[in-house]
């Protein structure tokens, strides 16, 4: 078992702690199905982002299978050191870029020049050509969001959008492999548009909402899956 950092607390790890303590209690083995994810947030006072987070977290530790379609499953028993720890949640991490990168694109659209703009657009393309290629995708879409904020021309922004880039780690890449979607990255490519749009029109307010609803967007179907 383990317990949240004493200085960075992570609730999927405290909620995880949770899930195997009630497996403990139940009299769990191998192979056993656990209760449903709404079951399992009712059970457990939390939000299914959370409880999605923490059986993600132990999925990657070894001591759960997620099977699509089909449930949670108990794997064999694992040691607490196979858990690993994986940084700040895929759901903390959209939620900071919400408020940051909501910002940072309204700046991008008030000052952003002819060059800054065609760096948002080839990114758009590259995404457009590589749609089906996972990685190449993920580096066209990391590209377009970096772009805009180098459009600000504020390198303490860019760093800033660097790292919280960065934080999607094995948590966030293992949400993405379950609940990623066909309709999903088709919705992505057309709020990129839409983002880009608004950044060409100098239009700061639009910008903002549309960062704002494209990231709201990927935090509910991850969230609702």
């Amino acid at each position: 078992m383990f317990s949240a950092s004493e200085h960075e607390p992570r609730l999927y790890r405290v909620v995880a702690n949770r899930i195997q303590s009630l497996i403990a209690e139940a009299g769990l083995v191998a192979g056993d199905r656990l209760p449903s994810e709404r079951e399992l947030a009712a059970r457990l006072q939390v939000s299914r982002a959370s409880l999605r987070e923490a059986v993600l977290a132990l999925e990657l530790g070894g001591v759960l299978e997620v099977r699509g379609g089909s449930g949670v499953y108990l794997c064999d028993e694992q040691v607490e050191e196979a858990i690993p720890e994986v940084g700040p949640g895929p759901f903390e991490v959209l939620s900071a870029r919400r408020l940051i990168e909501s910002e940072v694109v309204a700046i991008a659209a008030r000052v952003a020049t002819d060059s800054a703009i065609d760096a948002i657009w080839k990114a758009v393309l590259e995404m457009e050509k590589h749609h089906h290629n996972p990685a190449s995708n993920e580096q066209a879409d990391r590209e377009f969001h970096l772009s805009i904020a180098r459009a600000t021309g504020n390198s303490a922004l860019v760093g800033t959008m660097e790292y919280l880039w960065n934080q999607r780690g094995s948590l966030w890449h293992r949400l993405k492999e379950h609940f990623q979607t066909e309709e999903l990255r088709q919705q992505t490519l057309g709020d990129h548009r839409q983002i880009l749009q608004a950044i060409v029109a100098h239009d700061p307010a639009e910008a903002r909402r549309a960062m704002r609803a494209h990231l709201e967007r990927v935090t509910r179907t991850f969230s609702r899956g």
